[in-house]
């Protein structure tokens, strides 16, 4: 079985010794090196060509965040794990757009640490289940304000008569349920199909069901 090569960086020679004691347990791994900051990790990532790069996310000088964003363009075959001692949502979402492949709190069990790598080992990307469902949140945050912003351009009134639109209304029908003339109905309409890029009733409905506009309402 070919080894999975790995090398530790932590700037704190006892956490570089504890991770090589856990990973000298398990035949499947090989560490092939350490540094103890981002330069030196740099070094040697492009002198070892290491399989994964077991990274603390704090490091003297340039962060480990840096020096994860350096590895993975540099050496896109190798695979970076950040370590952190705390669940900072800032650094989770800098450390994931650096591109790591995986991200685990230091007081992660040595046994879910080796699953960790072994599943980083196979491709996959990895978090550690205490900041999961942090990632979720800002993925359904986002999505939220990127579909907010779909509707940024309409008035309250021009969402009311969208709705109506969406639901299949005629303008005679919006007109006399928000209590409008015809022609200021026909007015809005044309505005929103404006504003929103589409050329008909239609597309407009479609645009506005697809973007929940219901919940901004």
């Amino acid at each position: 079985m070919q080894k999975q090569r790995v090398l530790i960086v932590d700037d704190h020679e006892v956490v570089r010794l504890g991770l090589k004691a856990l990973l000298d347990h398990h035949p499947q791994f090989e560490v092939i090196g350490e540094a103890d900051d981002a330069r030196e990790a740099l070094e040697q990532v492009g002198r070892l060509n290491p399989d994964t790069v077991l990274m603390d996310i704090r490091l003297p000088g340039a962060s480990g965040i840096e020096a994860c964003e350096e590895i993975t363009h540099r050496y896109p075959n190798t695979k970076v794990i950040m370590l952190t001692s705390y669940a900072e949502d800032e650094m989770l979402f800098s450390a994931i757009r650096a591109g790591a492949s995986g991200y685990v709190l230091k007081q992660i069990q040595g046994e879910d640490l080796i699953h960790a790598l072994e599943a980083v080992g196979r491709g996959e990307a990895l978090l550690d289940p205490a900041v999961t469902q942090r990632v979720f949140q800002e993925v359904r945050r986002a999505v939220k304000e990127e579909e907010a912003s779909a509707f940024a351009n309409l008035s309250q009134q021009e969402k009311h008569v969208l709705i109506l639109v969406s639901e299949g209304k005629t303008n005679r029908e919006i007109a006399k349920s928000l209590f409008l003339g015809e022609g200021t109905v026909r007015n809005y309409v044309s505005s929103i199909l404006s504003k929103l890029s589409v050329s008909n009733r239609a597309e407009a409905a479609a645009y506005a069901v697809e973007h929940n506009l219901r919940e901004y309402i």
